[in-house]
């Protein structure tokens, strides 16, 4: 059996499971008893897992040899047999692999961590297995944020709103979504794997074992969807996928979600994401909400208004440009039910400026300060699909509805506090005694600290914003930036930075990577920031304190 060196290993990866897992049990909750019934409500999961006033306690049991090889051969993502105690409560022959696309492969190249994500599948080798009703969970590994909490917080904001989950035919863009994170035949999300570590979208420039794969433009992980984790018109997904194409820079296929045409194939990128099983007629509803979408034409048929507005309010305030927000069309999933289309978030480990620690405007360095007055009412650079409900006057003033709200009762009302305090209270010490963690419990501190004052920050522009006395549109404030707020005091790589070579900035030197000097990328990097929200072509060293 693997010995306490190996178990505690991945402590800290536990903890950041936990504290997510019981965030995403929360939000869809409601939604799981609307779709499934009381059967929703009453998987044992709920009761013996999933609260957030507790942090899950897992052990891997695991055959040393066995262990030692996985680690040597992550890359492959293979399976290896593992006993897992949960809570207390032993399950035997549970598979277990590294995952991980971007933060899978920088660990691999980086020799002084073995700090992985592991996916555990409890029904891998014993048929039927769960884990109180889950058959999968995902243990992630933190990979690029050093507060190691801003996933949680982020859906903690989506709770708050209530943004919820839909029966329906499912898409998913960019990254796989390891862990079948949502509700899958009245289960609880498995794993909870909206916040992935700073992973990159498959399809970007990392080669596997050396081969392109078919018909790919860059070297990729090149793998479907695991556990195809959406209910498909209130059918469980019938068993797994594989080698399905999916991550595209700029949004090819339809992944930017604008209308073109009428030919289903020109957005066969979206259909190569599908989660669930879909066929012509669903791909044709889709096709047809996007046009009319476009159009601006019966928005209440073809949109579920009310959730993508709280979507936009809560992505819009984090300032995620790994995202629509940015300028790859990935992270996120879309749904489709009965011809209306609906928007559920994923992937926030690089929010609150993770992936744009600089920029200018009007020749001025700006920094943190571009991040902080991001412009509320011009929030996504390469799709149109949010365009109609931003040009609609009621529609608007509901967005700006659920932007204040964040701001007066969210933030500057307590919750955020509450949130903050509540994690603080639960990881502190987990952090400071996980002898594998990307960043020393210092820069935790700091990075958490830094969290709490960017979100005080960013709180006051949206206000400012919705006020009128901060332009709320790139343009205006590319016009007048007398009014915005000052972030210049602000170093933002503190909370953590996206970077080729490992999980964080400790051992790597804030010249390294995307913290030190902003510019365009490589596909197999990350993608470069929004030229109307910052200039990347220059260096910008006033980033980085």
């Amino acid at each position: 059996m693997v010995t306490n060196k190996y178990i505690t290993r991945i402590a800290s990866v536990i903890m950041a499971a936990a504290v997510i897992l019981c965030l995403m049990a929360s939000l869809f909750s409601d939604k799981l008893q609307e779709v499934y019934g009381n059967n929703a409500v009453t998987m044992k999961y709920e009761s013996k897992l999933f609260s957030t006033d507790q942090i899950m306690d897992i052990d891997i049991l695991m055959d040393e040899d066995d262990w030692n090889d996985m680690l040597e051969n992550a890359i492959s993502e293979e399976y290896y047999s593992c006993d897992v105690v949960v809570n207390g409560k032993t399950f035997y022959s549970v598979g277990i692999r590294p995952k991980g696309n971007t933060s899978l492969s920088s660990i691999v190249n980086d020799p002084d961590t073995d700090r992985y994500s592991f996916k555990l599948e409890f029904d891998h080798y014993i048929e039927g297995q769960t884990c109180y009703g889950l058959d999968k969970l995902i243990l992630n590994n933190n990979y690029a944020d050093a507060t190691n909490m801003k996933e949680a917080i982020v859906y903690d904001m989506y709770q708050y709103l209530g943004v919820d989950g839909k029966d329906g035919d499912g898409w998913q863009m960019g990254e796989k979504p390891d862990g079948e994170d949502f509700p899958q035949k009245g289960e609880m999300p498995d794993g909870a794997d909206f916040p992935q570590k700073g992973e990159m979208p498959d399809g970007e420039d990392f080669p596997q074992k050396g081969e392109m794969p078919d018909g790919a433009d860059f070297p990729q992980k090149d793998e479907m969807p695991d556990g195809e984790d959406f209910p498909q018109m209130g059918e469980a997904p019938n068993g797994e996928a594989a080698d399905i194409k999916m991550g595209i820079m700029g949004g090819n296929g339809g992944s930017d979600l604008n209308y073109t045409d009428d030919d289903l194939d020109s957005y066969s990128t979206i259909w190569d994401g599908e989660i669930t099983d879909t066929d012509k007629k669903d791909h044709k509803r889709v096709v047809e909400a996007l046009k009319n979408i476009s159009e601006g034409t019966d928005l209440e048929t073809y949109m579920d208004v009310d959730n993508i507005l709280k979507y936009m309010a809560v992505h819009t305030f984090v300032v995620n440009d790994d995202s629509l927000s940015g300028t790859m069309a990935h992270n996120y999933y879309l749904y489709e039910y009965n011809g209306k289309l609906n928007i559920l978030p994923w992937d926030y480990n690089l929010s609150f400026g993770g992936m744009s620690m600089g920029g200018k405007m009007g020749g001025q360095s700006l920094g943190a300060t571009s991040v902080i007055n991001d412009a509320i009412d011009t929030p996504f650079s390469i799709t149109d699909f949010f365009n109609a409900l931003l040009e609609n006057e009621e529609y608007l003033e509901q967005y700006h509805g659920y932007l204040n709200e964040l701001v007066e009762k969210y933030v500057n009302g307590g919750e955020f506090e509450k949130t903050y305090e509540r994690i603080r209270s639960q990881i502190d010490d987990l952090v400071g005694n996980d002898p594998t963690a990307f960043y020393s419990y210092e820069e935790y501190e700091e990075a958490a600290n830094m969290l709490i004052e960017v979100v005080q920050l960013r709180a006051k522009s949206v206000s400012g914003q919705l006020a009128g006395t901060i332009p709320s549109t790139d343009e205006g404030q590319q016009q007048d930036s007398s009014n915005l707020i000052d972030g210049s005091d602000i170093d933002l790589s503190v909370m953590g930075s996206f970077s080729g070579g490992g999980g964080g900035n400790e051992g790597q030197g804030k010249d390294n990577g995307f913290a030190g000097t902003p510019q365009p990328f490589d596909a197999g990097d990350v993608s470069p920031i929004s030229e109307e929200k910052a200039d990347l072509q220059d260096s910008n060293q006033d980033s980085v304190k």
